[in-house]
């Protein structure tokens, strides 16, 4: 199926439009009304959904078969954007600073191309424009508003501006890291600065917890596994004579398999606890799933490969410990996920950064994708 120039100068007039009037998760109103319109007009059905926010249509097939689902995300970042591009966004403090514009306007593209074929189409293609990836568990909403319950199999994507455009990373098993929160509260007792012994100092053994955290991944995890403990914040005190009462400590897991996971948050929680009644504290250790690993499925991957080594370079990505919910709906339903090359310069910005930029000649090869995966996916879902 060839994408016209007429649609690619469309599809990149609509990103450069969505580009400058970002929404941050769940508060993508704007952004879900003018995809809603920009459906309804090409002849394409939009379904009635409990979502707030968000928007879900599909596109029936003329032979019978089964639903796939495409999903893209829409929501932006509280970031400043800092790119100079002429079509920067409007909002102030917050940014498209992770492609989302790209991944749905792509969707876009791929819809109205679907639907001009739809004669040709098995069963039902459905699209899943997703809100709130970034912030408050997007995906579990999608999946406790009962749209995907009829669904067999899943495609998606992420563009990386690491790789350069036209390139697309495709494998089997793991491709992006589980994210996980974690917090610690250290309970001690206040004391005057100058008389320490009257105390017991919680910022002593939160600084004895940061260092020995470090042992976790080095000493317990396989050196040919990959794991990140990183701590990102330390809060205590209020005044420079004063040793507080309690300091709170958090951050963030990266791992691969849930085995990983399992260990690290094993070793961290007894970590913690232990080393706090070395000092006679105690702590609370708290810990939340932001994101599960990615993890493609084999069969799905080569259902989709061959369609898309035809119309772009395939190559075996390098796995990303960045998070990406698209890994909740693979926890209950089959999935894909690429990469998908949108830079590619040495100095190219990554995500969630102010000078981040996805470049426009992304576009033609997401859309690509997305039509690929779609047939792909039927064709499996078939047998």
């Amino acid at each position: 199926m060839v994408i016209s120039a007429s649609l690619i100068e469309e599809i990149t007039a609509l990103r450069h439009q969505f580009h400058q009037q970002p929404e941050l998760s769940n508060h993508e109103v704007k952004t879900t009304a003018r995809i809603t319109k920009i459906l309804q007009d090409w002849g394409i059905t939009v379904k009635q959904t409990a979502l707030n926010t968000g928007v879900v249509a599909e596109i029936q097939g003329g032979h019978p078969g089964k639903e796939i689902t495409l999903r893209a995300d829409i929501d932006a970042l509280p970031v400043t954007e800092a790119t100079g591009l002429p079509w920067a966004s409007q909002n102030t403090g917050v940014m498209h600073a992770c492609g989302h514009d790209i991944h749905f306007c792509s969707l876009l593209g791929a819809a109205f191309l679907l639907q001009q074929d739809r004669a040709n189409l098995s069963g039902t293609i459905q699209l899943l424009f997703q809100p709130a990836e970034e912030q408050d568990h997007g995906a579990e909403q999608v999946l406790d508003a009962h749209v995907l319950d009829n669904t067999v199999a899943m495609a998606g994507f992420h563009n990386n501006p690491n790789l350069p455009v036209g390139t697309i990373g495709l494998k089997a098993g793991s491709l992006m890291a589980g994210c996980y929160h974690f917090d610690i509260t250290l309970h001690g007792a206040g004391s005057h600065g100058a008389a320490p012994e009257k105390g017991r100092d919680p910022i002593v053994a939160q600084a004895a917890i940061v260092s020995q955290l470090q042992t976790v991944v080095s000493r317990n995890v396989s050196p040919l596994d990959a794991a990140v403990v990183s701590v990102t914040q330390v809060h205590g005190g209020e005044t420079w004579n004063v040793l507080p009462e309690t300091v709170t400590l958090g951050g963030t897991v990266r791992t691969f398999t849930d085995e990983a996971t399992v260990l690290v948050k094993q070793r961290m929680t007894k970590l913690v606890k232990q080393i706090a009644a070395a000092f006679d504290q105690t702590a609370d250790f708290e810990w939340a799933i932001g994101a599960y690993p990615i993890q493609n499925d084999a069969q799905l991957v080569e259902a989709i490969r061959p369609l898309v080594s035809a119309n772009a370079t395939v190559v075996t990505p390098t796995v990303s410990m960045a998070g990406e919910d698209f890994a909740t709906f693979q926890q209950q339903i089959p999935g894909v996920f690429a990469f998908i090359g949108s830079n590619g310069a040495p100095d190219a910005a990554d995500w969630h950064d102010p000078h981040f930029i996805g470049l426009d000649e992304t576009l033609p090869v997401g859309i690509q994708y997305f039509v690929d995966a779609a047939h792909g996916l039927s064709t499996f879902a078939a047998k």
